[in-house]
Formats: structure tokens, sequence, C-alpha cells
């Protein structure tokens, strides 16, 4: 069920999910910009910081284009932001393919943020699960420190695959059934580049305060109508990673532009 929010959107509801659709993938960054600088701004009132889990892709670069700009570095005290990555590849982090490069180059060198917040994923050890092992030893200290025993992210951001991959879970690999890890290494899956991973586990995304997926694309439309078909079901029996993510108490938001909606109106 479709209704128009505005000229620019649409906000559709389906299953317990509403799907805000933009025309273009500015409009869907812009979107995501005022959810996390809203949710960065009440955290901070509350708990005098604001943790997020920031994701690769050329979508969330939009995105990080926009909190880069004067009006957003002037919204919130950056210097009191945690930063972590949702999931990484095992490449150097000056590689091209590294989620941290593209965050560092478009978000990061940009803002007023202390760098001792921003938890990179140590992709110099000897292999993706030891730098899995270490970033959920990381994390877990963070939660410890902030004294937050249900390990609750304030915010992730998620993209999602043609495949129907979000973070580095991928249909049939052993990362996604896991329960009890809250970072595993991850095996490449069908979809370039061909390198080990590092992922967020489905159990951490799903004890978040609110979950934010943006996709863009007509190439991400197969992808979308799947995991709107999903909703209704046993997230567990899911056709794709993507549609598995369903937070326990948080919030849900999918944001998607009219390409990658096209074929919810087939």
């Amino acid at each position: 069920i479709c209704s128009s929010k505005a000229s620019f959107s649409q906000s559709c509801i389906i299953g317990a999910m509403s799907i805000q659709i933009f025309p273009n993938a500015d409009e869907v960054a812009a979107a995501a910009a005022v959810i996390v600088l809203d949710r960065a701004k009440q955290a901070i009132a509350k708990n005098g910081t604001f943790s997020i889990a920031l994701s690769g892709g050329s979508t969330p670069k939009k995105l990080y284009d926009i909190l880069a700009s004067p009006e957003s570095r002037e919204y919130i005290d950056w210097s009191l932001v945690h930063f972590f990555f949702s999931d990484e590849r095992y490449v150097p982090s000056d590689d091209e393919r590294s989620n941290f490069r593209l965050a560092e180059d478009a978000l990061f060198s940009k803002l007023p943020t202390d760098h001792n917040k921003i938890h990179r994923v140590l992709t110099t050890l000897d292999s993706a699960e030891a730098a899995a092992e270490a970033y959920e030893h990381d994390m877990r200290s963070f939660f410890v420190a902030a004294r937050n025993e249900a390990q609750r992210f304030d915010l992730i951001l998620l993209g999602l695959g043609s495949d129907g991959h979000t973070a580095s879970l991928f249909a049939d690999k052993p990362a996604l059934e896991e329960t009890g890890r809250l970072v595993v290494g991850s095996a490449p899956g069908i979809l370039p580049p061909p390198v080990d991973r590092i992922t967020f586990t489905l159990p951490l995304i799903k004890q978040a305060h609110a979950v934010l997926f943006m996709a863009a694309g007509e190439d991400k439309a197969g992808a979308v109508r799947t995991v709107t078909s999903d909703l209704g079901f046993d997230p567990d029996a899911a056709a794709s990673p993507a549609g598995r993510v369903r937070p326990e108490s948080g919030e849900l938001f999918w944001l998607v532009d009219e390409a990658a909606a096209s074929y919810l109106r087939k």
C-alpha cells in the first residue's frame, strides 16, 4: 500500500515495514542524513555519545558528502560520535576497495572528529577471522565503557546487494547463521570484489536501536522485491539475508529510489 507523503517521496507499507521511495539516489541520501543527524542529536542529549556503524557503497558516499557539509558539521558535536563499520573488506586501509578509505576520504577527513573514536577494522592482521576477533574485542570494550550492557548501536547503516546480501552476510555462508558472535570473518560472495570480509552478525544488527537500509539503482530492484516479499513471514526463513534483518525492539528504515522500487509496482 503506497501513498504520497510529499511531492518528492512515497511511503509504502508492506507487512510491518515502511519503505520510503524517492526519485533518485541523491534524495535517498538526503533523507538518510536527516535520520542520522536526528538520531545523533537525540543520543548525545540522552547519553553524551552516539554510536553508528557505517557501510560502504555509492549511496552511502552521497550520505557522507552531506554529513560533511558545513551545515551538518555544525549540527552536532562530532567529537562525541563513535564510528564503527558494519562490514569491511580484508584489504589494506588505503585500498580503493576499503570501506574505511571511503569513509576517511568522504567523511572523517572533513569532520571535527575524535580519531580515537573511529573504530577501524585491523585488516593488517593475519586473516579476516583474526581481524574479526580483534574488532569484536574492541566493540565489547566500547560497550562496557559506555555501560551499554545490551550491546546496542544507536544506528546501523546497511546497504543491499543485487543478490540480496547486506553487510557481508551472504546466502548459504556460515556467517549468516552465526548466533553467538558479534563479528565474524566471511568468505567472498558471488559479487565483486572477490576478497574475504569482516562482518557484523545478525544478532548484533538486530539489537540496534535503529537500522537504516539504503538502496538505489535498477540493479537493486529484484533484491528489493525479494526483501519485501519476505515480510510477514518468519525472518529466519527469508529468501535473502537482508530480509532477515528485523530489529528485536528497534526501528527499521528502508530508503530506496524509484529505480530500486520499480518492481514493487509490477
